[in-house]
């Protein structure tokens, strides 16, 4: 089974394990649409992808342009969603709700309205696939507002592979990987904890954004696969 010859839409396809993503498919030959909020990251990532890829700026918060968007795309096979702020890690007693409603807003209700709008014009075959991670499952301390929006997402997925049936609805819970999303922290923070993290993995070591990318294709060539969680954690669940 092969991507090649599909038309595939990537919002929050221009860094971090999106354009692992719209990289890999265009690899197999697959039409790669990126969809981001900086025009600056539109334009760097289609340096980096093959010719013939197209880039769009979208915020996935505002309804109204993500309706334009896909009125813009027309046609298409497979919907990626990876769009989300920095990681947000504050405890309950410090946390700001108005920052909380942000992060929520890209992630949960950006993928929402992304699906909702983006669905009628999947092809027949064609598959959503959208982002959680294991702090649904497995959260540390300081992470109540994340492990929130995995817990909603995991549920939303299930909920939409059967009300959107046949297209196909799954979800990739990555553990910890490196990208920018981490981008927050201080750069001694960040590494102590990827290197904390890496000791504690089976694998031993922590992902990146390739690894997981494998994840989302797989996904998208499967025609049996439906409401599925796919972990991509380094066994980070088992520990």
């Amino acid at each position: 089974m092969s991507l090649r010859g599909q038309r595939i839409v990537v919002i929050g396809g221009t860094s971090g394990i999106g354009f692992a993503v719209a990289e890999a498919a265009a690899r197999e030959g697959a039409d790669v649409v990126v969809a981001s909020r900086r025009q600056e990251s539109v334009g760097a990532a289609l340096k980096r992808l093959p010719e013939g890829a197209a880039g769009h700026t979208l915020d996935a918060t505002d309804e109204d342009a993500v309706r334009a968007f896909f009125a813009r795309v027309g046609a298409f096979d497979h919907l990626v969603y990876t769009a989300g702020e920095s990681l947000l890690m504050e405890s309950l007693a410090d946390s700001d709700l108005a920052r909380s409603r942000r992060f929520l807003d890209t992630r949960l209700w950006g993928a929402y309205s992304a699906v909702k709008h983006g669905a009628p014009s999947i092809r027949k075959g064609g598959s959503v696939v959208l982002t959680t991670g294991s702090a649904g499952r497995r959260p540390m301390p300081g992470m109540t507002v994340a492990a929130s929006m995995c817990g909603a997402m995991e549920s939303l997925t299930r909920a939409l592979a059967l009300e959107l049936a046949p297209i196909r609805v799954n979800v990739v819970s990555p553990g910890v990987v490196r990208t920018d999303l981490w981008r927050e922290m201080s750069e001694e923070d960040g590494s102590g904890l990827f290197e904390s993290s890496a000791a504690a993995l089976p694998v031993g070591r922590v992902g990146t954004p390739e690894d997981v990318a494998e994840a989302y294709l797989y996904l998208m060539r499967g025609g049996y696969s439906t409401g599925s969680v796919v972990d991509v954690d380094g066994g980070g669940l088992l520990v």
